[in-house]
């Protein structure tokens, strides 16, 4: 079995035996609970052995907590993966991906059909009963030989009376099992109630309670070495191998892991020799781990797909016959020769019935020894109750557009870099390209920012295939949350819309796994090992061979790299057809005709030809967008004379003018520190002693205000923060909305101004530019078509000629070019180390870091980043980054990962994080 404990250098695997009684039950991928130091820990049950090669003695299972196989195979190969890119362990991967249990909710959802998308409501969040952790766990198996337990009887595992073995190898014989254990904390308090997995419904190996995990998975049975086993510890055969020891350099051959273009098919076969690398070249690192469970690979990967389900193709010139089967097609020019283009093409889904393969467990006493996780899976019905169609024809406005919905309808892979046009309906469109997948049989994960979006792709999802789309988000209820998560693990959910982690969700058959916006912020994620979602993706996608495509309006510097690599292509309309849908985009003062008609157009905040423009637009009955970038008052103050920031007496925190306006426009106020709220009546700046502040930039609150005085009698509406508005009426009226906030109008917007943009682009952060341009390119795109957008920038800057030319594949290339040149991701791999001086010293110390790695720093941490650890620590924190070429990142993550593993092992206490390419850097 391989305990997955909090520590890192318990990222093992350990053998346990099954005792007859839970012989039926104890299936790979259920959810188990075993003794480990003498404490009751919760893990996932991955393979059944007939024998161990441990010759010490093995504890017995305690317990089954439910026959539901909740670990599928390509969920642990994944976990492995991502564990082995992040320099995490899999623990903390698969506490990402698998949600607590609910007990009423599984037992129940078993017996109900998925409910519907539209409907699903919040449920109530129940389980007052939490699961046992495991402290001191961290002692256990320091040696790499056993974990210490209660004292139990001798066993011989060949002579034992019906006991079968837990192990991570299921190639020994067909009767022995595997556990894989996380312990949420080695110092927890341990619950007195071991019966509380069969009460209430918090129970599982990584509930809400947070209690220890156990996941095993190995290829071979070690037997135990070492001379450090602590006293009494006399049951569990502890793995050497750990994934990050196993782990392996890539070859230069392409290995299956190594994301290299050879390995995967495209549709023409026609890439030509020697293109560079993936997405993730460095994934080597996770080479030895997935040997680990190779022989857990999905089945659907060479196997035909068990359902058809009615398609018509109408005059679409595609000879299905001769589509060939490989996974990970590359959409472009080289992958769509074979393809001829389609013409008045109609993908209809016929009503009916189909039984698909589900994942969905057998019986009790109905799988037989030797199964793999997750590997028994009975049937579902999945009724199309209606006649559902998808219309090709948006799709023909992009080149190679055709093509990819073509390879889609064939059970394709292709990979592709959508740039959607201004003013598309891209839920729509997300929605026709799972409804393809649906219709072959397969299944379809969407990623969206946040709870807005999804509810928009959700709808349109739900038009198209029904009750068959489900969504996710961490704003349900624990049961609502579970419920839907059963539905795609047994089949019944064949799109699952969410937010980032959705990325794990066990889809049956994955055909496609797409994400909108992957430049938002949001899809990094905040708990170790901190994967971003866009990643994960990729590597799931190259792995399962499903379809992938990277969505927006934008294009973010790291798809534009896999893009130049060939292991994704462009999917973008051409000049003329993007010029046809793009409103008129201006800056002030663009021209010198400009300037002399208004030469202060780049002094103001506003100048004349946006007022002149925005009255146009409220005349002739349409609204006016108005994009700030900072909500509030006045939120940020500086020195009227020598514009140092102003700072509060007390507590050196920001000062600003109040939020709550009186009534009375004369009356002022008095400015008060952002964090104590102390008012600052007698402000002296510390530099030069002047009392007199100016604003450095106006909120959204402050910009309503004078548009109100500027246009008496127009409705002027807000939308940022707690009062955002996902939609607005049809009329005359001004928008006022923070970046990200801007309501959808039905229509579009006739006149968009986009104010401070200096704000936006001055930031200190290496993603300045590209964010910029990805908030004012989604601000644009709600502009009807012929409307018109001035941005308040100066024209002479790169990013706002990007705008200028709605170029963002360009922006991105320069992006791209100049990380290169300075060595930053994603031209590079960069480790960013935070902790207290001592900490950081320490891990480098014990870490072997690969030849060639720049250490950069120490550098303090970045503007709003978090800390390593919670409260008020008054710990100084501090980052280093370290720094390798992306062929040797494989390389740096094991390093990083032994290193966490040693600082384990002397039970340090001191806050360590370690981030691989971090989203703010600094």
């Amino acid at each position: 079995m391989l305990p997955l404990l909090s520590p890192a250098h318990l990222d093992r695997d350990f053998d346990y035996l099954v005792p007859p009684e839970l012989d039926a039950i104890a299936q790979p991928g259920v959810r188990v609970r075993v003794r480990f130091a003498g404490r009751l820990v919760d893990g996932y049950l991955l393979a059944r052995l007939a024998r161990s090669d441990h010759s010490g003695k093995l504890v017995k299972l305690e317990r089954v907590v439910s026959p539901e196989r909740v670990l599928t195979p390509e969920i642990l190969k994944l976990a492995t993966a991502v564990a082995a890119r992040y320099a995490g362990t899999r623990a903390d991967v698969l506490r990402l991906a698998i949600p607590p249990r609910h007990a009423r909710t599984e037992s129940a959802g078993s017996k109900k059909p998925a409910e519907s998308a539209v409907a699903q409501e919040d449920s109530v969040a129940s389980g007052d009963v939490q699961p046992e952790h495991a402290p001191g766990a961290d002692a256990a198996g320091r040696r790499g030989g056993t974990a210490s337990a209660a004292p139990a009887p001798k066993a011989d595992p060949a002579a034992a009376a019906g006991a079968h073995l837990v192990s991570g190898d299921d190639r020994g014989g067909p009767t022995t099992a595997a556990a894989f254990m996380r312990s949420a904390s080695p110092h927890a308090t341990a619950s007195t109630k071991p019966d509380a997995a069969e009460s209430g419904s918090g129970d599982g190996p990584n509930s809400v309670g947070g209690s220890a995990m156990a996941v095993a998975s190995a290829p071979t049975v070690a037997p135990v070495v070492g001379d450090s086993t602590p006293p009494g510890a006399d049951s569990a055969a502890v793995r050497t191998n750990s994934p990050a020891d196993a782990a392996t350099e890539s070859s230069a051959s392409g290995s299956r892991h190594d994301l290299n273009i050879d390995s995967v098919a495209s549709v023409s076969d026609s890439r030509p020799p020697g293109a560079p690398a993936g997405p993730s070249d460095e994934t080597a690192g996770a080479d030895g781990a997935t040997e680990q469970i190779s022989s857990l690979r999905s089945p659907h990967r060479d196997t035909p797909d068990p359902v058809s389900i009615g398609l018509v193709e109408v005059d679409s010139g595609v000879d299905g016959a001769s589509a060939s089967g490989g996974g990970g097609d590359a959409v472009g020019k080289s992958s769509i020769s074979g393809v001829p283009a389609a013409s008045a093409r109609v993908l209809s889904i016929d009503p009916a019935v189909a039984e698909v393969d589900s994942g969905v467990d057998r019986a009790p006493g109905s799988a037989r020894h030797g199964d793999r996780v997750g590997k028994s899976s009975p049937t579902v019905a999945v009724d199309f109750s209606a006649e559902r169609t998808v219309d090709p024809t948006p799709w023909d406005r992009y080149i190679h557009g055709t093509a990819f919905l073509d390879a889609l309808g064939q059970g394709r892979g292709p990979r592709a870099a959508w740039q959607a046009l201004p003013g598309e309906d891209w839920a729509r469109r997300l929605a026709e390209l799972a409804a393809v997948v649906v219709r072959r049989g397969r299944s379809a994960i969407l990623m969206v920012p946040d709870q807005r979006d999804l509810d928009r792709v959700l709808a349109e999802c739900v038009r198209l295939v029904g009750d068959s789309a489900v969504g996710l988000a961490a704003g349900l209820g624990p049961a609502a949350r579970y419920r839907r998560w059963l539905a795609a693990l047994r089949g019944t959910a064949r799109v699952v819309v969410g937010t980032r982690s959705v990325v794990f969700a066990p889809a049956t058959e994955l055909g496609l796994i797409a994400i909108w916006d992957d430049g938002d912020d949001t899809y990094a994620e905040q708990r170790a090992p901190y994967p971003h979602a866009r990643e994960v993706a990729m590597l799931r996608a190259h792995e399962t061979g499903a379809a992938f495509i990277a969505a927006g309006f934008a294009r973010t510097a790291e798809i534009q790299a896999v893009v130049d690599s060939g292991w994704a292509h462009d999917l973008v309309a051409d000049r003329g057809v993007v010029r046809k849908f793009s409103p008129r985009i201006s800056a002030p003062g663009d021209t010198d005709m400009a300037l002399e008609r208004d030469p202060i157009a780049r002094a103001v905040r506003i100048p004349g030809v946006g007022f002149a423009a925005a009255r146009s637009a409220l005349k002739e009955g349409a609204a006016v967008l108005v994009q700030v970038p900072r909500r509030g008052y006045v939120p940020s103050l500086a020195c009227a004379k020598c514009r140092t920031p102003a700072r509060c007496r007390h507590c050196n925190g920001p000062l600003a003018l109040p939020e709550v306006r009186s009534h009375h426009d004369d009356v002022a106020h008095s400015p008060s520190c952002r964090w104590c709220g102390i008012v600052e009546a007698a402000f002296r700046c510390a530099s030069c002693g002047s009392r007199a502040l100016r604003a450095v930039v106006i909120g959204a609150l402050r910009t309503a205000e004078e548009l109100g005085r500027a246009f008496p009698g127009v409705p002027i509406r807000g939308s940022s923060g707690g009062a955002m508005l996902d939609t607005v009426e049809p009329g005359p009226q001004v928008v006022v909305a923070t970046v990200g906030a801007e309501p959808v109008l039905p229509g579009g917007y006739g006149v968009a101004l986009l104010l401070d943009g200096w704000a936006l682009l001055s930031r200190a952060d290496l993603r300045a530019a590209e964010d910029t341009l990805r908030r004012w390119m989604s601000a644009a795109t709600l502009v009807r078509a012929h409307g018109q957008v001035i941005v308040m920038a100066d024209p002479s800057i790169p990013t706002v000629q990007a705008l200028l030319r709605w170029d963002p594949v360009g922006h991105a290339h320069a992006e791209v070019a100049g990380r290169l040149e300075v060595g930053f991701p994603p031209a590079v791999r960069m480790a960013a180390v935070d902790g207290s001086a001592d900490a950081v010293a320490e891990l480098l110390a014990a870490a072997n870091l690969p030849e060639g790695v720049d250490v950069l720093g120490p550098v303090p941490l970045p503007p709003g980043a978090r800390k390593p650890f919670a409260g008020d620590s008054p710990v100084e924190v501090e980052r280093m980054l370290l720094r390798v070429d992306r062929t040797a990142g494989a390389a740096l993550s094991r390093a990083l990962t032994a290193a966490q593993a040693v600082r384990s092992t002397h039970r340090s206490d001191a806050p360590l994080r370690v981030q691989i390419d971090p989203v703010d850097i600094g």
